[in-house]
């Protein structure tokens, strides 16, 4: 091994080192990368238009940033109406489910013989204690204390509370009454854990001061990538022979092929998907069409599995509203998702990015694992950098034997 490759080898074992130890701060910069990444062919075209490459940058900012605004502040209000409306049918969802489909899918199971043959005998339930404490002998000698009817407890941090329970079935309804209960509660509650109430409360400003730094952050490293873009590639170019500079091109043209499908092109079919699934879930009248909607585009970021997961919310809110309106929600999803296989896929991504499906699982669930929610954002791409290095790799170790068997 020659001095130079001796220098790389330790240079990059120690790269490995400090990215392995600061992997917590690392998320950022691969943030940034992608962000760089994607946002370089907007800056290309305005810079084209003779504009310096920061005022370019500065541009592109805007307008991303500005559409995404008033995307936020249109949709944002219907949006959250939709929400709302979910969040208060939800237990109504939930006993129209408990009794209606499930009763129906017991029926379905036990008529094909999946089932019991008939109900399980329910046993009597025992009559409830009338005191309010049972004290019963154990065999070491000590008393359990069953708690009755009549009171209840409440774990404070001095001890349990013991309070009786108020019966108000026969009470008229007192909204003042209720307001000044649940305004005296939570008083004492801030007044007995204030300690942790202000731990909350700062855990929570720290938490968003937090995530808006990281976003600037973010933000100013993929614009420093983009501004120093040809003399990142220099650094990088310079590791490697004279000799073998053209392999590395070559290299990083089949890499920027692959990405530019996986993470491009990805973000476009999720556009064309969250659009779709808007009209479709409109055109049938699906409650909270707004929110499955946006439910199926955000989720279309994660192959596979976020295309699954985000059919299921909407299937089962079809199933509310009738078996129609529900095949139709699945019979359109399953369209959407063959004409994003047969159509968008090879022309948006293109061959160079094609990867195996078991690869793509497979990247998934271990970038989940290891990294979660990110891991499962960034698994795809990184897979698509793996395979291109490895193919490239492969052809340069043929060359020589296509070299001989020509010879």
């Amino acid at each position: 091994m020659s001095k130079r490759q001796l220098f790389l080898s330790l240079s990059a074992a120690v790269v490995v080192a400090v990215m392995i130890a600061a992997h917590d701060v690392m998320l950022p910069f691969v943030f940034a990368a992608v962000i760089a990444y994607v946002l370089w062919p907007l800056v290309q075209f305005v810079e084209r238009r003779r504009v310096p490459r920061f005022a370019a940058i500065l541009l592109v900012y805007a307008a991303v940033l500005g559409s995404v605004a008033l995307f936020v502040r249109g949709a944002a209000p219907r949006i959250g109406h939709e929400l709302a409306s979910l969040r208060g049918e939800l237990p109504a969802l939930s006993k129209e489910a408990h009794d209606k489909w499930v009763p129906a899918v017991t029926e379905r199971l036990r008529a094909v013989g999946l089932g019991p043959s008939q109900p399980a005998e329910q046993e009597s339930p025992e009559p409830a204690a009338t005191s309010a404490f049972v004290a019963r002998p154990q065999p070491d000698g000590s008393l359990a204390i069953d708690v009755g009817t009549g009171v209840s407890l409440t774990e404070t941090k001095r001890g349990w509370l013991v309070e009786p329970v108020r019966e108000r079935k026969d009470e008229p309804f007192d909204p003042n009454k209720l307001l000044q209960d649940a305004v005296g509660r939570t008083f004492a509650y801030a007044q007995e854990n204030s300690l942790e109430v202000a731990r909350a409360v700062r855990d929570l400003v720290a938490g968003v001061s937090r995530v808006v730094f990281v976003f600037f952050i973010t933000l100013m490293l993929a614009a420093y990538m983009m501004m120093t873009r040809e003399r990142i590639h220099d650094f990088f170019a310079s590791l490697v022979r004279p000799a073998s500079r053209p392999s590395f091109e070559l290299l990083l043209a089949r890499i920027d092929r692959g990405l530019s499908g996986v993470v491009r092109g990805q973000l476009v079919i999720c556009f064309v998907n969250g659009v779709l699934s808007a009209i479709g879930f409109a055109i049938v009248g699906l409650k909270y069409w707004p929110v499955m909607a946006l439910v199926a585009a955000v989720f279309s970021l994660v192959p596979i599995f976020g295309s699954i997961a985000s059919a299921v919310p909407a299937v089962a809110v079809g199933l509310t509203q009738g078996i129609g309106t529900a095949v139709f929600v699945l019979a359109w999803i399953v369209g959407i998702h063959q004409l994003e296989a047969n159509v968008l896929n090879p022309k948006i991504m293109g061959d160079a990015a094609k990867i195996h499906p078991v690869l793509v699982i497979f990247s998934l669930l271990v970038g989940e694992h290891f990294f979660h929610a990110a891991g499962a954002l960034l698994a795809v791409p990184t897979m698509s950098i793996a395979q291109s290095v490895f193919l490239h790799l492969r052809e340069r170790l043929q060359e020589p034997d296509h070299a001989v068997r020509a010879s």
